[in-house]
């Protein structure tokens, strides 16, 4: 019978701690302990005291009778106190034969025994106590139980430690993605409203011009000024737009985008996978309008929208045989107004790609890009996780340290 009553209480001792493991509150924790405490040893009752400065307070009970809930007591005098400050549990056949009680505290209450274990042996943050209505004597099996169950909450209130202080950096973090996005929406403004007023004016004054080279001039450099705004304004509502994901062909897409462009695309069938179908539109059609721009002084240009696998991955790219650049040189592909040729030579805002790069981000993915002058470029994108890159030729990835190249829109 005693071996039954050990597996039963060892089995309940194996179930607390697992519910110890799935408790985020110091309520819950208490509530679990108390019960458990009185269900392995049989008692009558059962505390739980936090250490709190050098008093003890008695947080919780389970008990057949009031004892001390709420109340606080200096360390020095109560057990509970002295099982912490000693580091050690306490076993008492008879309160009123141990000089460490304070026998006018207990005659009020129905305890005769108790058992006193520490939470934490090596630097106690409170105790479990037992006590019963009748004289009895725990043995060294009940007081082990009780300690083990006294080892498990103190590792599961350090979780909870722990878990408050993740919980306070989200929500620090939440409350700067809130002032980001606020301060986001407030630059979309000032740049709508603010700078496209000058813009008109500036526009309309022009127009009043005579004829001539200086009109002319300045109408294109209004024109390229309010088509940089617009391009700044879709980068800040990519940059917060929610991401919903639907099942998407991506051939057909870039089809679209290719008839659009009246391009001659390559373009592989049926790549259908998860994502924003209206994002994805944006991304692609600044890769392969990126693609025919590059590609367009070429005598035969070329143009490939596919996939490949990489490391169990799909990886999508966009390839084209155009101008190319140095890869040495690419440090900041994916930052906006960051570009590597001319406007005469290939005109353009250096906002497309960082608005990609935003995209493709949002979709937890990553992009990047292989390139040389001369010999065209490919820009790599995935839409999960980022794959490890262990390839012969340069890649620079949008998300390792050093990024992709400038001189891409």
């Amino acid at each position: 019978m005693e071996i039954e009553a050990h597996n039963r209480a060892m089995m309940r001792l194996v179930q607390a701690v697992q519910e110890l493991s799935l408790a985020r509150t110091l309520d819950k924790v208490m509530q679990i302990v108390r019960t458990v405490a009185r269900e392995l040893t049989g008692a009558d009752g059962a505390t739980f005291v936090l250490r709190d400065g050098d008093k003890c307070y008695y947080a919780d009970e389970d008990a057949i009778q009031p004892l001390w809930k709420g109340m606080r007591f200096p360390l020095t005098a109560c057990i509970s106190g002295w099982a912490m400050l000693n580091k050690d549990n306490a076993v008492i056949p008879d309160i009123y034969q141990d000089p460490r009680i304070p026998a006018d505290a207990y005659r009020p209450t129905f305890v005769k025994s108790l058992a006193m274990v520490p939470i934490r042996s090596s630097a106690p943050i409170g105790a479990i106590g037992n006590y019963w209505a009748e004289y009895h004597h725990p043995d060294a099996q009940q007081v082990s139980l009780l300690q083990a169950l006294a080892d498990a909450t103190s590792v599961t209130m350090e979780n909870l430690q722990v878990y408050a202080e993740l919980e306070r950096r989200v929500q620090e973090r939440t409350r700067d993605l809130e002032e980001a996005n606020r301060s986001l929406e407030s630059f979309s403004y000032t740049v709508s409203h603010d700078l496209r007023a000058p813009l008109r004016a500036i526009d309309g004054f022009s127009r009043m011009l005579e004829p001539g080279p200086y009109k002319d001039r300045i109408q294109q450099a209004g024109q390229r000024m309010g088509g940089l705004i617009e391009n700044l304004l879709d980068l800040a509502r990519y940059a917060r737009a929610e991401v919903q994901r639907r099942q998407v062909d991506l051939s057909d897409i870039a089809a679209q985008i290719a008839n659009r462009l009246e391009a001659p695309i390559d373009i592989e069938a049926n790549m259908t996978t998860e994502c924003d179908r209206e994002l994805l539109s944006v991304a692609l059609e600044n890769l392969l309008s990126n693609a025919c721009k590059y590609s367009s002084k070429q005598a035969e240009p070329h143009i490939e929208f596919s996939r490949t696998t990489r490391d169990g991955q799909t990886v999508y790219y966009v390839r084209d045989n155009g101008a190319g650049f140095d890869m040495e040189k690419a440090q900041k592909l994916f930052t906006p107004f960051q570009r590597m040729h001319t406007q005469s030579e290939f005109p353009g805002t250096g906002v497309g790609l960082a608005t990609v790069h935003k995209i493709i981000t949002r979709h937890g993915g990553a992009i990047w890009a292989e390139s040389a002058v001369g010999q065209g470029t490919t820009f790599y994108f995935t839409l999960s996780s980022p794959p490890i890159v262990a390839w012969d030729s340069p890649v620079l990835s949008s998300t390792a340290a050093t990024p992709a190249a400038p001189g891409r829109e």
